[in-house]
């Protein structure tokens, strides 16, 4: 008896382990069938975000798919801004707990309020802050010529 009270937690553990990891293989299933109608995308667990001609949507990736989908257009956006987990910055802009992630993309829109994307990988986030600040600033030339 006492030995089987002993290796239940162990059990209960491994039972736990596994359904955490069939949830996790889901969520990612979904997020490449969802992904495929873009030219550029990424999976993180606090968010899915793709980019296709001058849209951008992001959401929250389930086992089900992705949900709380949101758009913007990228001629819409006047700025983007990274902010890194330690910034000054990240906890005054950030809205909320400082819990979603190590990174934060902050677009800044004309006509609305600014959007916050999440990134758990700080090096992915600087990626897309990089191709986001190159897409709209060659926006904004091509209007202005």
């Amino acid at each position: 008896m006492v030995h089987g009270l002993l290796w239940l937690p162990l059990l209960i553990f491994f039972f736990w382990i596994t359904w955490a990891g069939w949830n996790e293989y889901k969520k990612v299933e979904t997020y490449k069938q969802w992904a495929t109608q873009f030219e550029r995308a990424k999976y993180d667990i606090y968010a899915a975000l793709g980019q296709s001609a001058g849209t951008l949507t992001w959401g929250l990736p389930t086992r089900q798919g992705i949900v709380n989908i949101q758009r913007t257009q990228l001629d819409q956006v006047c700025g983007v801004d990274l902010l890194i987990k330690g910034d000054t910055n990240f906890k005054q802009v950030v809205q909320g707990p400082a819990k979603k992630g190590d990174a934060v993309l902050h677009l800044r829109l004309t006509d609305q309020q600014p959007c916050q994307i999440p990134f758990t990988d700080a090096e992915l986030a600087k990626q897309w802050h990089q191709f986001l600040t190159t897409t709209v600033t060659a926006m904004t030339h091509q209007e202005i010529s």
